[in-house]
């Protein structure tokens, strides 16, 4: 894909639906009883694997136009499935589904794609274990594929050792089949999606400063009506580019703000970015507003600490940010960047810097030091979908139009974003 140069970013756009919450739908839909109606699910790669995954696993759904409808299953009602689930690409599947499986009394097989199987398994392995089921696993039970044989779960107090919503959320799912109560505690607060939608399902969830409890779980949660918010991590992108465009004005339009996902934006305006929330409301227990972005002359600034979790996704356009910024951008503690999709510390500052930015790379993050002109050519998205979707944005703040080979990966998070690029009179060249 060929991006070329723009001047800014001017108009209204939506995105599409949040991967997180997505899947998280589907799953607590399939374990209540009667349906659950989901709007705006995000038909992406990612979450078309975990739909997968459920039907092997005796999980109905059908579609009514733009709708997902589900047949929920109750908590105990899934099959033993038949075949291996594979995850594809995607991490939040495999580790999400380790947590409902784990608390059924048979046994699952659950593998991916070539770099899920890189990918550690054993933070989620290691709590489900303690409470009881078998998990076994490459690598002394590190790496998938995964064989868990489930069963009756008792109830742990565990602390993660690094924020994980995937974490976290594998033994929320796994404590409803405990009985008693468990309890997550974080360093720093991940993303609480999940715990959200509990709430909004009836299962009993606490929380407190930096923990969360569940449980016991008496009754079965029934089927509700979703809606799903646009997904923060796709909006990031064009409004990055708008951030730093002097002059743009771009409003994105239904936006999930989730106080645990808003770090990007928190770090725009401390570089200097205009960056409102509109008509701010509640829906399905998650905050939506749209967001509105005006772009100026930015500054560098040190990210680290409590606000990498709020903002782990968004560090490959963060990259690109501080590119156009004046000044040095620090990026630390974001260790948890070497174990996504790829190592995205090594390989964005090599993708970056075959576009001439010059990145220092760290072992915890990154340093650049802004202006930089980012040059035009071509560049391979490595396979990774926030890798391919920065580097198209790069080309977008570029002096020559850049080339984005393997940006099919981008579909992982975000399908028509090309569709939205356009939208906004920009040119784009499929090849």
């Amino acid at each position: 894909m060929c991006i070329k140069p723009c001047d800014g970013l001017v108009g209204t756009i939506r995105v599409p639906g949040d991967k997180s919450i997505s899947h998280r739908a589907a799953i607590l839909g399939s374990l209540a009883t009667g349906q659950t109606k989901v709007d705006g699910f995000l038909q992406s790669a990612d979450c078309l694997s975990t739909l997968a995954c459920l039907d092997l696993l005796g999980v109905r759904f059908r579609w009514d136009e733009d709708s997902l409808l589900i047949e929920g299953r109750g908590l105990r009602g899934l099959s033993e499935p038949t075949a291996v689930l594979d995850a594809g690409n995607s991490g939040t599947t495999m580790r999400l589904l380790a947590g409902v499986v784990a608390g059924h009394d048979f046994l699952t097989i659950l593998t991916g794609d070539a770099s899920l199987c890189k990918r550690p398994m054993d933070r989620v392995a290691n709590p489900l274990r303690e409470m009881g089921a078998q998990v076994d696993g490459r690598s002394e039970g590190r790496f998938p594929p995964l064989a868990i044989r489930g069963g009756p779960l008792k109830p742990i107090s565990y602390r993660t050792p690094v924020p994980s919503a995937q974490v976290k959320s594998a033994i929320l799912l796994a404590s409803l089949y405990a009985s008693g109560v468990s309890k997550v505690a974080e360093p720093w607060l991940s993303r609480d999606h999940t715990e959200r939608m509990m709430s909004y399902f009836g299962i009993p969830i606490a929380k407190g400063d930096g923990w969360v409890a569940i449980g016991p779980v008496t009754e079965e949660p029934r089927g509700r009506h979703i809606a799903i918010p646009g997904d923060l991590s796709s909006a990031a992108f064009p409004i990055a580019v708008a951030a730093c465009s002097p002059g743009s004005i771009l409003r994105v339009e239904n936006v999930g703000v989730n106080p645990t996902r808003t770090g990007f934006f928190d770090v725009l305006r401390a570089m200097g970015a205009t960056v409102e929330l509109e008509k701010e409301r509640e829906v399905c227990g998650e905050p939506v507003a749209d967001v509105v972005v005006e772009g100026t002359e930015l500054r560098g600034v040190t990210v680290a600490g409590g606000m990498i979790p709020r903002l782990i996704d968004e560090i490959p356009i963060l990259a690109v940010v501080a590119a156009k910024a004046k000044g040095r951008t620090v990026v630390r503690d974001a260790r948890e960047l070497r174990v996504k999709e790829t190592d995205r510390i090594q390989e964005l500052g090599a993708a970056l810097g075959e576009l001439g930015v010059v990145v220092e790379t760290r072992d915890d993050g990154l340093v650049i030091d802004g202006p930089q002109e980012i040059r035009g050519g071509a560049v391979s998205s490595r396979g990774d979908h926030r890798l391919a979707l920065a580097l198209a944005c790069a080309g977008l703040l570029a002096k020559q139009p850049v080339i984005v080979t393997g940006f099919d990966c981008a579909d992982v998070s975000f399908p028509g974003f090309i569709d939205v690029l356009t939208d906004l009179g920009l040119q784009v060249e499929v090849a």
